[in-house]
């Protein structure tokens, strides 16, 4: 689809777990991989019982959001990577105060790595 950067709110098909099959929902863009990749929390209109989460209302958006009649919930210790290409669309993008916020409560197991240094391969051309 196109070029995303932190703080930007994207529809997905994702699973909240091991349990429940894809849907489409929101994600925030925690961090931006290699090109074409990006990590993300899924947000939900329920706040989980089991994990940490943040709420998220219209007032947590700088351009955009989400069709909410209440809120929903940052499910802060939920990352999972996606494609660009997976993305659906994008809702709009948090304010950088908001952003901060939602990063500051994602546990240090959770938090993406810096992206994987590609190794140029050798080439067994001329031997």
């Amino acid at each position: 689809m196109g070029q995303y950067v932190k703080g930007d709110v994207l529809l997905a098909s994702v699973a909240l777990d091991d349990r429940t099959p894809p849907k489409i929902r929101p994600v925030v863009v925690i961090h931006i991989e290699e090109p074409g990749w990006v990590s993300v929390c899924p947000v939900s209109s329920k706040p989980p019982s089991d994990a940490p989460s943040l709420p998220l209302s219209l007032s947590d958006f700088a351009t955009g959001g989400l069709d909410l009649f209440y809120e929903s919930y940052v499910m802060t210790s939920r990352m999972l990577t996606l494609q660009s290409g997976d993305v659906i669309g994008k809702k709009g993008r948090l304010t950088k105060e908001s952003l901060v916020e939602i990063t500051g409560k994602i546990p240090a197991v959770v938090q993406p790595g810096p992206a994987p240094v590609k190794k140029p391969g050798r080439s067994r051309k001329g031997r």
